[in-house]
């Protein structure tokens, strides 16, 4: 199918929905952004991107064929017991290629600028009201009474996407009793090496790692409670609050959450995979598809995948409901996978017995044969 004749709409500038503009603006159709936001600003917030959202990202031009751009390259990951910061255990790289660490405000400034260099139309400031489609042309209303018409709508607007709905009626997510605290400091970690550093502990642990050059460390901290239920990444924090609650933590992490002084959290709900993930004129890419807990850090890297798959599944198709369809066909099983291993990995990192915490360390200590599980994910290719 020749894409320049088909005009999208992709609703969500975030990592998904940029990604997905850009793909589809290189094989030729005509693409403009609706973003609700009145600007592109981040919380300050890192992200990893391993070798199977890295090989998207080189294929879009978005980064070097060599090297990650912005990002850091991993070293590995640094197994550290909470107590003290005594060190447990070291994995190494996925043997599919190393991870990068970034700032997500870095990756969205990259793919906003490919985006506007290779002519895709960025709106701000439309929240999406309402969708309809009618007489083969979709529909999308913004709060500003403003009608969009496109031959494809693309709902790339997250795990709580109102377009989503449209395809799969209302569903009730359910609380995995685990919060996430998110912030990011300045200076460099202990460890000058650009490692990840997963500390764990009794129902909660914290991962920390290095963005923007070194200069600043990413914050990741995660416990079970019940107190906390309301969904979305962006709520404020209280700084000390944090740090009472991770206060049994030594070692290096106790000066890093000493040193916090801005923090969100994020109350971690599990949504199914969407059973359904097009109609022939709107379709459903990242967390809008298949919104996935952090614990295998692969939510941008599957919306990477997704933006490459559809753009060229739509490419090779003969019309738009055929491409959909083939796109729907080869991404589900592979994130439903994904999505399954994040969840199982969530009991991992959290113990609340002496024997369990001997047992998880001991796993750990085994070190690079325990990543290798996990080859299945870094190794996939879309590109090829």
């Amino acid at each position: 199918m020749h894409l320049k004749e088909l005009n999208v709409t992709v609703v969500g500038a975030g990592i998904g929905g940029l990604a997905t503009a850009l793909a589809l603006r290189q094989a030729g159709a005509r693409v403009r952004v609706l973003e609700q936001a009145a600007e592109l600003t981040e919380i300050g917030a890192g992200l990893q991107i391993s070798a199977n959202g890295m090989v998207v990202l080189r294929a879009l031009g978005v980064v070097p064929q060599h090297g990650g751009g912005p990002g850091l390259r991993s070293e590995g990951t640094l197994i550290r017991d909470f107590r003290t910061g005594r060190h447990v255990s070291t994995m190494p790289p996925p043997a599919a290629g190393p991870t990068y660490y970034f700032h997500r405000a870095d990756l969205i400034d990259l793919l906003r600028s490919a985006a506007e260099r290779a002519g895709v139309s960025l709106m701000l400031g439309q929240q999406v009201t309402a969708y309809d489609a009618r007489d083969g042309q979709a529909l999308v209303e913004t709060s500003d009474g403003s009608v969009h018409h496109a031959d494809l709508v693309i709902a790339a607007d997250g795990g709580s996407s109102l377009l989503r709905e449209t395809l799969v009626g209302a569903e009730v997510p359910t609380f995995t009793g685990q919060v996430a605290w998110r912030a990011t400091i300045s200076g460099k970690q202990i460890d000058m090496a650009p490692r990840a550093v997963l500390t764990m502990g009794p129902g909660r642990h914290i991962v920390t790692y290095p963005v923007r050059g070194g200069t600043r460390t990413n914050i990741v901290a995660v416990e079970e409670r019940t107190d906390w239920r309301e969904e979305g990444w962006r709520h404020q924090g209280d700084p000390n609050d944090l740090r009472a609650r991770f206060s049994g933590f030594g070692g290096e992490v106790a000066e890093q959450l000493a040193a916090v002084e801005t923090v969100h959290l994020w109350a971690l709900f599990l949504h199914p995979v969407a059973r359904r993930w097009q109609d022939g004129q709107l379709a459903l890419v990242g967390d809008a598809a298949h919104p996935t807990l952090p614990f295998m850090a692969q939510g941008a890297c599957l919306a990477l995948e997704d933006a490459w798959v559809l753009s060229q599944c739509l490419a090779r198709a003969s019309d738009t409901p055929t491409g959909l369809s083939e796109y729907e066909a080869t991404r589900k099983n592979r994130t439903q996978r994904v999505v399954a291993a994040a969840s199982e990995n969530a009991r991992n990192f959290h113990f609340k017995s002496p024997m369990r915490q001997l047992a998880q360390l001991g796993l750990f200590a085994l070190g690079p044969r325990v990543a290798r599980r996990y080859d299945w994910i870094y190794d996939h290719d879309v590109t090829r």
